[in-house]
C-alpha cells in the first residue's frame, strides 16, 4: 500500500492515511476481506507514531470501512454497493462545487465550464 504524506497543506497526518486508504476502499483497489498493515507496521513504513496510524484507523472503523480484530488486524468491511456509490457522489459534488466557486470568481460562463466538464470525462 503507497501512502504519501505530506507536512504542508495543515491537513493532519492521520487525516491524510485515513483519506488515502478510504480512496482505495471507494476506487476498488482494497476489496472486501484485504488485510491493512498492521498499525504498527505502517507506523514504521511512514515513519510517524503508532497512535496516529491508530487514530486513522479509528476513523476509517467508524466510516464502517474496515473492521478491526484483536490480535488478528484490520481488514476491509463489506462493502454496500449503493453506499459507495452515495459517497463517490458526495466527493463528485464537493470538487464540483469548488469549481463552480472558482468560475464565478474568475467569471467563467456555464458554456465554458460545461464544455471543460465535457472535454474532461470523456478523456
Amino acid at each position: 500500500m503507497n501512502i504519501i504524506i505530506t507536512n504542508t497543506g495543515g491537513v493532519p497526518i492521520y487525516e491524510q492515511i485515513a483519506s488515502q486508504i478510504k480512496g482505495l476502499i471507494l476506487s476498488g483497489s482494497l476489496k472486501e476481506g484485504d488485510p491493512l498493515p498492521s498499525m504498527r507496521t505502517l507506523a514504521q513504513d511512514l515513519r510517524i507514531s503508532v497512535i496516529t496510524t491508530k487514530r486513522a484507523y479509528e476513523i476509517l472503523e467508524t466510516e464502517g470501512l474496515i473492521e478491526s480484530y484483536t490480535g488478528k488486524g484490520s481488514f476491509v468491511s463489506a462493502q454496500n454497493p449503493e453506499l459507495l456509490r452515495e459517497q463517490n457522489l458526495r466527493e463528485v459534488e464537493v470538487h464540483l462545487q469548488k469549481a463552480v466557486d472558482i468560475a464565478k470568481r474568475s467569471s467563467v460562463s456555464f458554456e465554458e465550464l460545461s464544455e471543460i466538464l465535457g472535454m474532461l470525462y470523456n478523456n
